[in-house]
C-alpha cells in the first residue's frame, strides 16, 4: 500500500497501467483510444504537480535529503534496492516530462491514422520510463528504465515514422544501446566497489556509492565508459550522426519527445553520475569536453543553415543547444551548473514547440521543404505569431526562457576557473553560436512566412485554415512557460540550488588541486547566503546537512569553506 501512495511511483506507474488496459481493448473502441490516453496523460500531469506546488512541504520532510523517498529492498542477493526519489533538479525533468507527454498526446489525433493502439499503447510505456530515470536512485534500476526507453522510441520511429523510419529507428537503436553497454561496465566497476564502504555488502544504491572514493586512473576510465553512454544519447559531437535521422522521420509527438526530453537523459546522467562521483575524471577531461561542446554548438548552426527541410533544421539546431548545455555544465561554475539545466528545461519548450509547429504546417501541406513555402503570414497570421515567439524563444530574445539560460550560461564561463581554460576563447565561440541560431532561425522565418505566396498549393491548403482549437491547446503553454521563464525564474533557481551546490561540492577539490599545481590561487569569490528553508531538496548522505549549512551556507563565515560550491556569478554577487 505504502508503495501505492508514494507520489512518484503514482506519476510513473500511471501511464503503464494505462497502456496495459489499452493493450487488451479491442480495436472497435477506434477513435475513443485517443480520447482516453490523452486522459491518462493529463492525469499523469496533475499527479506530478505536488512536485511543483509542495517543494517547501516536501523540502522540510525530507530534511535536506531526497524528497518524496521510496526505499525498500528488490533483490537482496545482488544488492539491488527500489529506491526512488527526487531532488530539485531530477523533480523538474519530470515535470517537464509530464508537461510534454500530454502535449504529445494531444498533436497525434490527427497525425495518426493507422493503429491508433498500439501507438498510444507505446507512447504510455515511454512516458513510464522516462519518468523512472528520473526518479531512480539505485543504480540498477536507473538502468532498468534508460533500456526500457529504447524499446518504444524504436517503434514509435519504425512503425509511424517517414519514408526511411527502419532506417532511422535501427540506426538510434543501435547507437543507444552502444553506449547503455559500456556505462553498464562503468556501473559494474563502481558496485564492486561498494563493499568497502558498506559493511562488506556490495550495492548499486546511489547513495551508497556516493561515499566510495576512486583513484585518479580508475576514474578516468569510468569515466570514458560514463562519457560514451552519456554523450550518445545528448548528443555531443561527433556522436550526434543518428539524432537529424531520428527527428526528421519520427511522427511529430516522437521528435517532441525526443528533443525535449530523451536528450536531456544524457546531460542528466553527466550532472547527477559524472561530476559528483567522478570529480578528478571529470576535470581531467575538462578541456576535450569543452572543445567537443564548442564544435557541436558551432558545427550544429552551421549545418542547421543549409537545411531545405524544417524538420532537420530544427534537428541540428537540437546539436547546437546542448552543445551550449554542456559547455554550461562543464565550466563547472554555479552559474554555469545553473544554467546549463535551466537550459535543459528551454531546449524542451523552444525546440519542442518548433517540432509542434512544423507539424501543424506538415499536416496541411504534407511537404516540409522550405523552398515550398513563403507568404504563410497572410494566409495563417495566428500561426505565424505563435512560430515567431517560439523563434525569438530559442534564439535567447531577452524576456523569453532562453535569454535567461544562455546568460546565465555565459556568466558561468566567464568565472571558470582560469586553471581549467581559457574562459574568454569558451566566450567567444559561445556567443558564435547564439550570433548563427539567430541568423538561421531568422532567415527560416524570413523564408517561410513572408514575401508573397507563390505556391498555388500553399494557398490551397493553408488559406482559411488557420490554427484550430487544439492547436492552440497544445501551443499556448509552451508560450506561456517560455514568458514565465524569461521574467521570473527565480523559483526554478531556487529548487535546483541545493542539488547544485552539492555536486560542485564534490567537484570543488579536484579543482583546488588543478589550481595548487599549476600555481593558481584558488579564487574565493563571494556567495550569497540564502536564509534556512529557501534551497531546494537534493543532498544525498555523502555529504550531510549540518556539513552543508555549516561549510557553505552559514553566514558567521562570509565566505564559503573550502568545500564549497563555486560561487554563482550573476545571483546576487
Amino acid at each position: 500500500m505504502d508503495f501505492l501512495l508514494n507520489p512518484l511511483n503514482q506519476v510513473t506507474y500511471l501511464p503503464l497501467a494505462a497502456a496495459l488496459v489499452l493493450a487488451f481493448v479491442p480495436k472497435s473502441f477506434g477513435p475513443k483510444i485517443k480520447y482516453v490516453a490523452t486522459g491518462v496523460f493529463f492525469a499523469d500531469f496533475l499527479l506530478s504537480l505536488p512536485l511543483w506546488f509542495s517543494w517547501d512541504g516536501a523540502s522540510s520532510a525530507a530534511k535536506g535529503m531526497w524528497a518524496w523517498e521510496f526505499n525498500v529492498p528488490w533483490i537482496t542477493s545482488l544488492g539491488v534496492r527500489y529506491h526512488f526519489g527526487v531532488d530539485g533538479v531530477s523533480a523538474l525533468l519530470v515535470l517537464l516530462t509530464t508537461t510534454l507527454g500530454v502535449l504529445a498526446a494531444l498533436c497525434s489525433w490527427s497525425y495518426i491514422q493507422n493503429r491508433e493502439k498500439e501507438y498510444y499503447v507505446w507512447l504510455l510505456i515511454l512516458q513510464t520510463g522516462m519518468v523512472g530515470v528520473f526518479c531512480s536512485l539505485d543504480f540498477f534500476l536507473f538502468y532498468v528504465f534508460w533500456e526500457v526507453m529504447l524499446v518504444p522510441m524504436y517503434f514509435l520511429i519504425g512503425i509511424w515514422g517517414g519514408a526511411n523510419k527502419l532506417y532511422a529507428a535501427i540506426k538510434f537503436f543501435l547507437y543507444t544501446l552502444a553506449g547503455s553497454v559500456l556505462m553498464l561496465i562503468g556501473i559494474l566497476v563502481l558496485y564492486f566497489r561498494t563493499e568497502a564502504v558498506n559493511e562488506g555488502v556490495k550495492s548499486f544504491d546511489l547513495d551508497v556509492i556516493y561515499k566510495v572514493a576512486l583513484d585518479p586512473q580508475l576514474q578516468w576510465w569510468v569515466f570514458a565508459a560514463f562519457f560514451v553512454g552519456f554523450a550518445i544519447k545528448v548528443p555531443m559531437f561527433p556522436f550526434h550522426t543518428w539524432l537529424p535521422d531520428a527527428h526528421v522521420e519520427a511522427p511529430t509527438a516522437g521528435s517532441v519527445i525526443l528533443a525535449g526530453v530523451l536528450l536531456k537523459m544524457g546531460t542528466y546522467g553527466f550532472y547527477r553520475f559524472s561530476l559528483p562521483l567522478l570529480p578528478d575524471a571529470t576535470v581531467a577531461w575538462l578541456p576535450f569536453l569543452l572543445v567537443l561542446s564548442i564544435i557541436g554548438v558551432v558545427y550544429g548552426a552551421m549545418v542547421s543553415l543549409v537545411q531545405k527541410d524544417m524538420k532537420k533544421l530544427v534537428a541540428y539546431s537540437s546539436v547546437s543547444h546542448l552543445g551550449f548545455c554542456m559547455a554550461g555544465m562543464f565550466a563547472l561554475t554555479r552559474a554555469g551548473v545553473e544554467g546549463s539545466i535551466l537550459q535543459m528545461l528551454n531546449h524542451g519548450i523552444s525546440t519542442g514547440g518548433l517540432f509542434l509547429l512544423v507539424g501543424i504546417v506538415y499536416e496541411r501541406m504534407h511537404t516540409r521543404e522550405i523552398k515550398l513555402y513563403g507568404g504563410l503570414a497572410k494566409l495563417m497570421p495566428v500561426y505565424a505569431l505563435f512560430f515567431m515567439v517560439i523563434t525569438l524563444s530559442s534564439i535567447g530574445l531577452p524576456g523569453l526562457n532562453g535569454f535567461i539560460g544562455e546568460i546565465t550560461i555565459l556568466l558561468g564561463a566567464y568565472h571558470m576557473s582560469p586553471a581549467l581554460i581559457f574562459s574568454k576563447s569558451l566566450i567567444f565561440f559561445l556567443v558564435s553560436g547564439m550570433l548563427l541560431g539567430a541568423a538561421y532561425m531568422l532567415w527560416l522565418y524570413q523564408r517561410v512566412f513572408w514575401g508573397e505566396v507563390t505556391n498555388p498549393h500553399l494557398e490551397e491548403h493553408c488559406k482559411g485554415k488557420d490554427m484550430n482549437g487544439r492547436e492552440w491547446a497544445y501551443m499556448a503553454p509552451l508560450v506561456v512557460l517560455a514568458l514565465w521563464i524569461g521574467l521570473y525564474p527565480k523559483p526554478i533557481f531556487d529548487r535546483m540550488e541545493k542539488s547544485v551546490d552539492f555536486v560542485l561540492s564534490r567537484v570543488k577539490p579536484a579543482v583546488e588541486r588543478v589550481e595548487r599545481a599549476k600555481g593558481y590561487p584558488p579564487e574565493r569569490l563571494p556567495q550569497p547566503v540564502r536564509g534556512e528553508g529557501e534551497a531546494a531538496v537534493g543532498h544525498p548522505v555523502a555529504v550531510t546537512e549540518t556539513e552543508v549549512k555549516k561549510e557553505t551556507f552559514s553566514p558567521e563565515k562570509g565566505a564559503p569553506a573550502a568545500s564549497a560550491a563555486p560561487a554563482r556569478a550573476g545571483h546576487g554577487e
